[in-house]
This record gives C-alpha cells, structure tokens and sequence, in this order.
C-alpha cells in the first residue's frame, strides 16, 4: 500500500513540474509573470526531475540557459545516487 502511495504520489508530482514549465513557457512568451527559477528547480527536487527534464524537452524551456541546466542535472545526479544506495540497501530486504 505504501509503494502505491509513493508511486501515485511520484506520478502526480512530475506531473505538476511537467505542467509548470509549460506555463512559463507560456507566461514567457506573453509577457506575463514568470514561475521563479528556484520554484522549478524546487518542483525538481522533491521528485518532479523526470517531468521537469519532459517539459523543458516538450516546450523547449530553459534548454539554452546554463546555469539552469547545471542545477537541474546536480538535482538528477544527486536524486540517482540516493535511488542507487536506497536499492543497494533494500535489494535483499523481504
């Protein structure tokens, strides 16, 4: 029950992150007020990466900024070092 929990929970977080840079896309292009970097970057952090790396490929989003670029990558490698010493450590667990 709890891994459901945790996927759907996952599911509906990358969602949200995919959702966000469309938006900003969006506001970026009319002028309008933009999501803040950091809330992007946030939304990434908390287990959004693989719907921010989505949306920034679908809308062409932040692709040509760097520094954007270097966080969001920091933010995945850091995310599978966690996921590789999780599943090292539960691998054999009943």
């Amino acid at each position: 029950m709890a891994l459901i929990a945790l996927v759907a929970a996952l599911a509906l977080i990358n969602l949200f992150a995919y959702a966000q840079f469309g938006v900003d896309k969006a506001r970026a292009q009319t002028g309008q007020r933009r999501i803040p970097e950091s809330t992007l970057l946030l939304t990434a952090m908390i287990g959004g990466t693989i719907g921010a790396y989505a949306g920034r490929a679908r809308f062409r989003h932040k692709t040509k900024k760097t520094s954007f670029s270097m966080k969001l990558h920091l933010i995945a490698l850091v995310q599978a070092g966690i996921a590789a010493v999780l599943l090292d450590t539960y691998a054999g667990a009943p």
